[in-house]
């Protein structure tokens, strides 16, 4: 009973040693489709975090104190350039004015008198030029009152929009005192920041100072129908960031973009020789990028690449890849790190051909 007892443990583990053995066969044996890194000239778009500022963006501030008289525009109104937008209380100045009126007409005539006389050798020219200097001080002093008065009638200096208003009718205001922004967004300047190494890039592709041209993708992810240009970098690079800032101007015949807008601004540049794979042939693991290499004896191999560029799926490979090795394409969360494998080759062309490529 005990020696037949034994003889069937025995078979058991001969037939679990088999099946363990199959199994490893099996895994061996698997077989996954692999291919490689497709060389090719490209296109990259590049994005790059932008503000959008009006090519004039003023504030309208109180140039003398008094209450808040009329109120002729509103929020967001399109205004003309001489328009009247606000007038504060101009009584004061109005008096003013017609004192100063009254004491240079004075001044006028006494010099007038005084001049007739001299002319006559009845007074001293002494006596005419202190006349003549009486009636110069009461006109600068009406000039003077006079563009007091001015100041009681806020207008625009140039057309725009005005923005938020920060007083109402019958507010008392200082002298300063902010009223409202305008805007002129015929023109926008949009800011971006570029690091060095594509700013040295971008200024080895360009030829003969061709302007860099550009383009915008506005906050809900659409492009903005005008492109732009860069008219302007800054003259010394962030040392904190190492990055130097642009400046794109854009028309805006439509009015779309306005004031304090954000979007992205889009520069595409040529890429040569660009080493492309499939985005879906790499996994993360703490914010590093990786493929399944396979070594010539069909052995998976985990190894680390860096990423230059990033087209619609696919990555353009900066480095930790070489053009001829093959990579895992497909089933990368079936293998382990040296399983060999069954491995069949796809040629990276008709991979490709299967993605939304973005290449010319």
């Amino acid at each position: 009973m005990v020696k037949k007892s034994l003889m069937y443990i025995n078979l058991c583990l001969i037939l679990c040693v088999s099946c363990q053995s199959e199994k490893k066969e099996k895994t061996e044996e698997a077989s996954f489709n692999v291919t490689s890194p497709l060389i090719k000239d490209t296109i990259i778009d590049k994005d790059y975090v932008a503000q959008i500022r009006s090519i004039n963006h003023i504030e309208l501030r109180a140039q003398e104190k008094g209450y808040i008289q009329g109120m002729y525009v509103d929020e967001g109104q399109i205004v003309q350039k001489g328009q009247l937008l606000f007038k504060i209380m101009p009584n004061l100045y109005e008096s003013d004015v017609n004192r100063a009126k009254a004491e240079a007409k004075y001044a006028e005539i006494e010099y007038q008198n005084t001049k007739n006389l001299a002319a006559k050798d009845i007074v001293a020219p002494q006596e005419m030029a202190m006349a003549k200097a009486r009636y110069e001080k009461a006109k600068a002093e009406l000039s003077s009152t006079n563009t007091h008065l001015g100041f009681t009638e806020i207008r625009a200096p140039f057309a725009g929009i005005v923005g938020r208003l920060h007083v109402r009718k019958g507010s008392l205001v200082d002298d300063g005192e902010l009223i409202t922004e305008l805007s002129d967004n015929s023109k926008m300047w949009v800011y971006f920041n570029v690091p060095e190494a594509e700013y040295l890039n971008q200024m080895d592709e360009r030829k003969d100072n061709d302007p860099l041209h550009v383009r915008l993708r506005m906050a809900n992810g659409k492009e903005f129908t005008q492109d732009g240009v860069v008219e302007t970098i800054e003259s010394d690079f962030d040392n904190e960031t190492g990055n130097i800032a642009y400046r794109a101007t854009f028309p805006n015949p439509k009015g779309l973009l306005r004031y304090g807008e954000t979007g992205n601004v889009v520069i595409t540049s040529p890429f040569a020789n660009a080493m492309l794979i499939p985005q879906k042939a790499t996994f993360e693991e703490l914010e590093k990028k990786y493929v399944y290499v396979i070594t010539k004896d069909n052995k998976v191999k985990a190894r680390e690449i860096k990423i230059a560029a990033e087209l619609p799926h696919l990555y353009v490979v900066a480095s930790g890849l070489g053009k001829d090795e093959r990579i895992l394409l497909d089933g990368l969360r079936m293998v382990q790190e040296n399983q060999k494998i069954r491995s069949k080759f796809q040629k990276p062309e008709k991979v490709m051909s299967n993605l939304d490529l973005y290449a010319e």
